[in-house]
């Protein structure tokens, strides 16, 4: 029987990536995602894993966003205990994650029972830090163009994704098979990133492929940020950014600085409102500081901060977040999570809605069933902590901040092939950009594609 490959997540939606690759000595995992999101997604976390988590041979880990690896404590609980490997960026970035997430799910957990709005008399998270802990230990790094086995018949080579620090895309050999798993892929103008890795010669039996943005193509111009924010400062209100907490509030930061010293925005006071965001961010300053070769030349001589737009306020305790609310004029705030899923912009959010004076703005991208793709949709108020928050602020999105490649940028890629691949998957869509990619690619490439449905399973060629 040929290798096959089986879709356990990221099918229909943008959360929650998760696919075994099964050979006949070994199986493994690439990519351990979190569902967020609708309800009906985040109860998927809840369930038990389809596959004998004992099982599996090793995980493999593209990046370190909560929809990529998030859901590996559980996977750990329920019996896995083999390695997880990823880049050494991956490794740091992925304990930050983890364990935000394990001690964000038990504070809302207690938040909860104190408030009474669960239905739950003893409400609990998903995992625990301990179960964090124990999960991040079992990682293991593996540097960019390096193969290395991960199991009988199964190797593996990273390859720079330019998406976030530390982030790849998975080619994978199993039993002379080659798999392509795309991770997130970047738009190749990240302002601290090198460009993606073009795809390897050779080849390939499926490429995998992301198709967040499969449905559009991104707008190039920050005019509209600046815009945003001097149109809330001449009415003397204050923006709020929910911010992915990694590599989105350091993308913030930098423009942020771009546009104040090309005087295109007034010197405000920015506070970073994010212990997970702040811990990143001095991830990044180190990729600069070691002259890491994930990271554009141009910022390894500055002689500055390049992430300092002048007026920068770091909001380590909660009592400095808090202090925040009562900031008497106008400023930026940036905060995690990207999508108001949780994190302090929630409180931020309960306090800078009602005002009209206010902005917020959506500067990444927001799945379906989330308070930021409520806010996006144009809903009058908005539920957090058990009660609704009449919205009455601005809400803005702004596309041009994105860091996946849209639809024409991974046709672009697709190009670097030397060969066509004998099946594209689209997945790590929403079900619409899923499919009109798929017809992108047979369109525009003449490449057989599949869109999987979850649980599909696929034999490899």
């Amino acid at each position: 029987m040929s290798p096959t490959i089986k879709f356990l997540g990221a099918v229909g939606t943008v959360t929650g990536s998760r696919f075994i690759v099964q050979g006949s000595a070994a199986k493994v995992m690439i990519d351990c995602g979190l569902y967020q999101g609708l309800k009906e997604l985040r109860l998927k976390n809840w369930e038990v894993f389809p596959e004998d988590p004992k099982s599996i041979d090793a995980i493999i880990i593209s990046h370190a966003h909560l929809d990529h690896c998030g859901y590996i404590p559980k996977l750990v609980r329920e019996g896995f205990d083999g390695p997880i490997y990823c880049t050494p960026y991956t490794a740091k970035l992925a304990a930050i994650v983890l364990r935000d997430s394990a001690k964000l799910q038990t504070e809302d957990a207690k938040y909860a029972k104190k408030k009474g709005y669960s239905k739950h008399k003893d409400p609990v998270g998903l995992y625990t830090l301990e179960e964090a802990d124990r999960a991040i230990a079992m990682f293991r790094t593996i540097s960019f163009h390096s193969p290395f086995q991960v199991a009988k018949d199964i190797s593996v080579t990273f390859y720079r994704s330019g998406h976030i620090l530390g982030s790849s895309f998975v080619d994978l050999n199993v039993e002379g098979k080659r798999v392509v798993f795309t991770g997130d892929i970047g738009r190749g103008n990240h302002q601290v990133l090198t460009n993606p890795d073009l795809i390897p010669s050779g080849q390939i039996s499926a490429l995998v492929t992301e198709s967040t943005y499969g449905n559009r193509t991104h707008p190039t111009s920050d005019d509209s940020l600046a815009n945003a924010i001097n149109r809330t400062v001449k009415r003397n209100g204050s923006v709020l950014i929910p911010a992915f907490a990694v590599d989105r509030t350091e993308i913030m930061l930098m423009t942020l600085k771009r546009l104040v010293k090309e005087k295109k925005i007034p010197r405000l006071p920015i506070f970073v409102d994010s212990p997970m965001a702040l811990s990143a961010l001095n991830y990044y300053r180190d990729a600069i500081n070691t002259k890491s070769p994930e990271i554009r030349p141009e910022l390894f001589n500055l002689n500055e901060d390049p992430f300092d737009p002048g007026a920068l306020k770091e909001a380590t305790t909660v009592e400095e977040s808090k202090a925040i609310n009562e900031f008497a004029q106008p400023s930026i705030i940036i905060s995690a999570s990207g999508m108001a899923t949780g994190g302090r912009v929630v409180h931020h959010l309960e306090n800078m809605l009602p005002d009209p004076n206010n902005s917020v703005l959506l500067v990444g991208y927001q799945a379906a069933g989330t308070r930021g793709q409520y806010l996006l949709t144009g809903a009058k108020s908005i539920k957090m902590f058990g009660k609704f928050v009449d919205v009455n602020a601005e809400i803005i999105q702004i596309e041009e901040f994105s860091v996946h490649a849209d639809s024409e940028e991974l046709l672009k890629w697709f190009r670097s092939a030397d060969s066509e691949p004998k099946c594209v998957y689209t997945v790590h869509g929403e079900s619409d950009s899923a499919e009109v990619f798929a017809n992108l690619i047979r369109n525009k490439l003449k490449w057989k594609v599949q869109v999987p449905k979850l649980d599909q399973i696929y034999e490899l060629n």
